[in-house]
């Protein structure tokens, strides 16, 4: 079995895996993060989202042979104690209601203002469209990236 070396959350990471795993279960699995979820595994609905190289990705439909040398962020490593201002803005907006989807489209949304620091109403819903959510809370996570473009 082939062995990887990953940067994970700023760290290096060691793995053997099958060159077909997908990156969410050599998170989750592997490297026994719990915080990226599984929704889908077709990439149609964002629970899974983490950052490669700062840019949101769907880590079920990424095969572990084609991270190469980049980076990865899970919500783990957004921040170290939950500070970040998407974060921040989503405790003030009480965006989540089950929770399930709110790793994915906090990272997500981290990615998105990462690229586009004052996003418009429409560039947000343009943005996090792939992200969905169960409890339809799309009012309060686009109110609470809005409240973190101003901390950006």
């Amino acid at each position: 079995m082939p062995k990887y070396t990953l940067t994970v959350n700023g760290g290096n990471k060691e793995v053997e895996a099958m060159e077909d795993m997908p990156l969410l279960w050599v998170i989750r699995d592997l490297l026994g993060m719990k915080g990226t979820k599984f929704g889908c595994g077709q990439a149609l609905c964002g629970a899974c989202t983490v950052h490669l190289d700062g840019v949101a990705i769907r880590s079920c439909s990424l095969p572990i042979s084609e991270v190469g040398d980049g980076k990865i962020t899970t919500i783990e490593g957004l921040s170290a104690d939950g500070d970040h201002p998407v974060q921040k803005a989503w405790v003030q907006h009480i965006v989540p209601q089950c929770g399930y989807c709110q790793s994915g489209q906090i990272m997500n949304a981290a990615s998105l203002l990462s690229s586009n620091p004052t996003p418009s109403e429409e560039e947000i819903e343009q943005g996090m469209a792939g992200n969905l959510c169960r409890c339809g809370t799309y009012n309060r996570i686009k109110e609470a990236i809005m409240t973190a473009s101003t901390s950006i």
